[in-house]
């Protein structure tokens, strides 16, 4: 029926895998391969003599003797770890671990007292550093001030000397005389480069 629906178009069946093959292993339902179908399998070959050794040890393990070696060797250690955490080797471990740590807390406090006067010295130079830019400062801000009132000075002195030629209610009516009496005329016109028409 594959057969026919492939000729008929309706199912087609494709010769290219999915997957890309990869080499590996057979799986269990595969079938064996022809050299290997008549194959007897064998267990390895043992040593006769090792095989004794090892069963005998074993006995010997499991026998009350072996037990009692094992419990000798399990107390001494027990006996060893008891005297590391609580007897004379842990009165000594103490003794070292709070000379250790003297000595680590007198390098300590040697480090924050340098640290301290490195900061302390740093400290100084960027008060001398910021009052001698404050002074700085300071003189460039007086030398401005001096130079604006030299300035204003220098204006005022001007407008002085200009409103010397000022008409005032006092001397108004010796300006009116003394324009009356001066001769030049200003009855003439001008272009706009400033030349005088006559």
């Amino acid at each position: 029926m594959l057969r026919y629906l492939g000729q008929t178009h309706l199912l087609r069946i494709t010769t290219t895998p999915c997957l890309a093959q990869t080499r590996g292993r057979k799986s269990r339902t595969d079938p064996k391969a022809k050299s290997k179908a008549s194959r007897i399998k064998y267990p390895p070959p043992t040593c006769v003599e090792e095989l004794l050794n090892v069963q005998q040890r074993y006995q010997q393990y499991m026998t009350p003797p072996g037990l009692a070696h094992r419990a000798e060797f399990k107390e001494e250690m027990l006996r060893s770890r008891y005297e590391e955490q609580v007897g004379s080797l842990a009165e000594q471990r103490h003794r070292l671990e709070t000379e250790e740590h003297e000595t680590l807390m007198a390098w300590n406090r040697e480090q924050n007292q340098m640290a301290l006067n490195r900061r302390l010295e740093r400290l100084k130079r960027e008060a001398e550093t910021s009052q001698l830019e404050q002074q700085a400062v300071a003189q460039q801000r007086q030398a401005a001030m001096q130079e604006f009132l030299e300035k204003k000075e220098q204006e005022i002195e001007e407008l002085q000397e200009i409103s010397k030629s000022f008409i005032s209610p006092d001397n108004m009516m010796e300006r009116i005389e003394a324009a009356l009496d001066n001769p030049r005329n200003y009855n003439f016109c001008i272009d706009r480069e400033g030349r005088i028409l006559r």
